[in-house]
């Protein structure tokens, strides 16, 4: 089976022990994103902030893809060489463009893909998924593994009905 691992910032360390979990035999490429309208360059959260909407610095193209090289580099490693000594091998693929509608495009031919709730992770409920992971997640052309990036929330956090 042809297995897509999306890997992004702050969730890619869950994605790969889901990989390491579930799809030790599978064919495993790893994908992540270069979208130069979500840099953030190094040292901007010390900065002041402006009246103005943030300019993206000159070399976004640039940074966006070294940003996603060095997240596939560390993956790579995490499941190339796991807690219990076996080897995963699996390649790797760089999208660039608007982060969702490229992640969408990658797995035109893929059979599954895996990736995790970026939003808010201390309840249940939509809000557990960001802008990006809610588009790939609906418009997605194979079936997807949505996980938790850390420890579900329990029951009771699920959101009240609406009155």
């Amino acid at each position: 089976m042809r297995v897509t691992a999306w890997i992004g910032p702050g969730t890619w360390p869950a994605v790969i022990d889901a990989l390491r979990d579930h799809h030790r035999a599978d064919q495993i490429t790893l994908l992540a994103a270069a979208d130069d309208s979500e840099v953030v360059p190094p040292g901007v959260e010390r900065a002041l902030m402006g009246r103005g909407r943030r300019r993206p610095p000159r070399d976004s193209a640039r940074m966006a893809r070294q940003q996603a090289e060095d997240l596939l580099t560390r993956a790579s490693a995490r499941l190339k060489t796991g807690p219990d000594g076996d080897t995963i091998e699996s390649g790797t693929m760089i999208v660039t463009g608007v982060t969702e509608r490229a992640i969408t495009r990658a797995v035109e031919d893929a059979d599954w893909l895996v990736m995790a709730r970026d939003g808010d992770r201390t309840r249940l409920g939509p809000r557990s998924l960001g802008r990006a992971a809610r588009f790939v997640l609906d418009h997605a052309p194979c079936t997807v593994e949505l996980i938790w990036p850390s420890q579900t929330p329990g029951i009771s956090t699920i959101p009240p009905p609406p009155q």
